[in-house]
């Protein structure tokens, strides 16, 4: 079993390709995920870029996605240590890569900023690799 860390950008994805079930894998993600996720769909749909249906589905969608979200006193610790020693102002990335150095495996991210800060910090994999050995939702 592989403990993925997911960010926003990939689990935004996960829900638009339906997939729900990530097989014998497990999904790791800090709690502030919820808020990045009920905002970046609300900010979509104000910029009009997605219909607001669309987005209250792929909001319900996320929410049945199995991920164990995790925050607790030595994760903000640490991700307040890497970004301090990486001279990030804000530790919202940090808390992506301290769960994954604590607990995942490896990264799973779109987001190009994330993907470059991570690099020499965890490991990173593709969603391709979560996809496959996921499999998608029988009720799309």
């Amino acid at each position: 079993m592989t403990r993925y860390v997911v960010d926003c950008s990939a689990v935004l994805r996960l829900a638009a390709e339906g997939f729900e079930d990530p097989g014998e894998h497990e999904l790791l993600a800090p709690t502030l995920i919820r808020s990045q996720v009920l905002s970046t769909l609300h900010e979509m749909v104000h910029r009009g870029e997605l219909p607001a249906e669309i987005a209250t589905d792929r909001l319900a969608r996320v929410a049945r996605i199995p991920m164990r979200l995790l925050g607790d006193s030595v994760q903000r610790r640490t991700a307040w240590k890497l970004a301090d020693e990486h001279e990030w102002a804000s530790t919202y990335d940090a808390e992506y890569l301290a769960l994954t150095k604590l607990q995942g495996d490896a990264l799973i991210t779109l987001d190009d900023e994330l993907t470059r800060k991570a690099r020499g910090v965890v490991a990173v994999a593709s969603l391709d690799e979560l996809l496959a050995a996921g499999r998608p939702s029988t009720g799309r």
